[in-house]
């Protein structure tokens, strides 16, 4: 679709925002990207241990911006003005009012920036019903109060929205998702992980409804917010008509007010001029969503929460314990951070390769410019076996039964376990240990299954502990208890009671020896011993299969030995 230009027969009229209430209300909605520029290098000692390239520079800040202003996790505790409360029109009804402080208390509920991507990710999965074949994202460099800085985008073929659906998008709570099918539900998603990832978002979005086509631009900035002392959510939006050859302006009210929304926009964005803002629309295509995020949020330390550094393929979560065990750690210590079920705590290539459960047909994750490969763990597991699990539901709603795929996982630090636990085919839990911790039992065992019976929490990190969750809890315990005990030996453990049975057959032996008259033998058929006692100079030189084979021969003989005493 070629790009529309605007007719310039609007002036921009210089005049404060406006505050009507069917352009600016509250908040902003799904995904964006384009493509950056790549300019810093991979400078990672190993491929496996993600490290700190060299000094970081921390972001300079305007002079009327504190770190703590910056850092997410103290950017509520700034102090406003007394504000005048805006007199009613005669027969108004008062209504509630959203203090710009709530986006920040609302977005603590992302307590993990990668759960606040993934959100943005859902929305995308969920446009797929609409035609959406991928969602890019990635970062891009932007200039703000004149400095550079990183900028966090995404952007999906998807259906788009018109302005109708931008603006309830933009509402609190709000949610048109009502099918068993679709990842988002509580109509909070966009808001929350939004502003969990940066201060400010401005989004794009185009659509064809009704044979009418549209390209809307809202921004929700925390920054404008702040700076200007609002004591409500002030959300500038601004729409066009796209069906003829020009972008002709949709106006609401007046001109002056399409004008204002415009300026705001130009204002705090970083997007100073009206062609560069249109311009962002040119790799959005006839339909979809673009989202930039910007004024990313920093650390204690003043540094990006996120790393664009370290890897050009990937965006990580700093990880200040890790960086410093780097400098000496043990063999296993590398073998469990090389491992996905530790990688995915800081890699975004790594969660999202596993964020999705059944791997798409026609669509794709795009992260800074690579494809990602979907990845289910229950795939390589060793000794796999599934079990079916029918919770008990409430009366009156309909039966489901799960599968739950478990098994021993291939080539890992046996401390690695637990269960993948999906919801509507999206990952909600991912390696959720269910066994004791110091406990052998369950050592390596992992399980893939899919809980749609079971409501998430809002983050979508975790489910609402509710009766259902707890039942299932305990029928996981329960499940990696039984395959233990079927299949610990096909791993060299020995299975739970086995010590108890050997020490009860030695004692039974010791017995039955000294019951025979002098001189007398005993059939050596009956003796469970081994044939060769090893040294234990050469224990080292067994290999870990002869070890599994010599813990299966001796598990089944203890087992025909007991089933023998029985019988008598």
């Amino acid at each position: 679709m070629p790009p529309k230009v605007e007719k310039e027969h609007l002036n921009v009229v210089d005049i404060a925002s406006s505050d009507d209430d069917g352009d600016a209300q509250t908040v902003a909605r799904k995904k964006a990207s384009s493509l950056g520029e790549r300019q810093l290098r991979r400078n990672i000692s190993s491929p496996e241990i993600p490290q700190s390239s060299g000094s970081i520079t921390p972001p300079a800040l305007p002079s009327d911006e504190t770190l703590d202003s910056r850092s997410f996790w103290k950017a509520g505790n700034y102090v406003f003005g007394p504000t005048s409360k805006p007199a009613l029109l005669e027969g108004a009804l008062e209504h509630a009012r959203v203090h710009p402080k709530f986006l920040h208390s609302n977005a603590t509920s992302h307590k993990w920036a990668f759960g606040a991507i993934a959100e943005l990710m859902d929305n995308a999965v969920d446009e797929i019903q609409h035609g959406a074949t991928f969602i890019k994202v990635d970062k891009i460099d932007i200039k703000m109060d004149n400095s550079p800085g990183p900028a966090l985008l995404f952007l999906d073929d998807g259906g788009g929205m018109d302005p109708v659906l931008l603006r309830k998008c933009m509402s609190l709570g709000y949610s048109s998702k009502k099918s068993n099918t679709t990842i988002g539900q509580y109509g909070n998603g966009f808001k929350t992980s939004t502003m969990r990832l940066g201060a400010d978002v401005i989004v794009f979005s185009r659509s064809t409804r009704a044979g009418k086509a549209t390209q809307s631009v809202g921004l929700l900035s925390y920054t404008f917010l702040r700076r200007t002392g609002q004591d409500d959510v002030i959300v500038p939006m601004i729409d066009f008509d796209i069906s003829g050859h020009w972008a002709e302006p949709i106006i609401y009210s007046t001109h002056d007010d399409w004008s204002s929304n415009l300026k705001t926009i130009l204002e705090w964005s970083p997007f100073s001029l009206k062609e560069d803002l249109l311009l962002q629309f040119d790799d959005i295509g006839p339909h979809g969503t673009k989202i930039i995020i910007y004024n990313l949020w920093l650390n204690d330390e003043g540094i990006y929460e996120l790393a664009f550094d370290d890897d050009d393929e990937d965006i990580r979560l700093r990880d200040e314990a890790l960086r410093e065990a780097t400098t000496k750690v043990l063999k296993k210590t590398v073998e469990l951070q090389s491992h996905i079920s530790y990688r995915l705590r800081y890699s975004l290539r790594a969660y999202a390769s596993m964020l999705y459960l059944r791997k798409f047909n026609n669509f794709q994750i795009i992260l800074r410019g690579k494809p990602v490969q979907q990845f289910n763990i229950a795939d390589e597991l060793q000794y796999p076996k599934v079990v079916t699990y029918k919770p008990q539901v409430a009366a009156g709603s309909k039966e489901c039964s799960v599968e739950t795929t478990i098994g021993f996982i291939k080539e890992t630090p046996t401390n690695v376990s637990g269960f993948n636990v999906y919801h509507k085919n999206r990952l909600i839990r991912p390696f959720w240990k269910v066994k004791s911790d110091g406990s052998v039992i369950g050592n390596g065992v992992v399980g893939v299954l899919e809980a749609d019976f079971i409501e998430p929490a809002h983050d979508k990190q975790d489910f609402e502990r509710s009766s259902l969750f707890v039942r299932l809890e305990n029928r996981l315990k329960q499940m990696v208890h039984e395959y233990w005990k079927g299949h610990c030996y096909l791993m060299g453990y020995q299975p739970p009671g086995f010590a108890a049975k050997q020490k009860k057959l030695l004692a039974n032996q010791h017995n039955n020896s000294s019951n025979l008259p002098a001189g007398g033998k005993q059939d050596s058929r009956d003796l469970d011993v081994p044939d060769v006692v090893m040294p234990e100079g050469d224990l080292a030189s067994i290999s870990v299969d002869q070890l599994c084979e010599e813990n299966i021969q001796l598990f089944m003989r203890c087992e025909e030995k007991a089933q023998k005493e029985k019988l008598t």
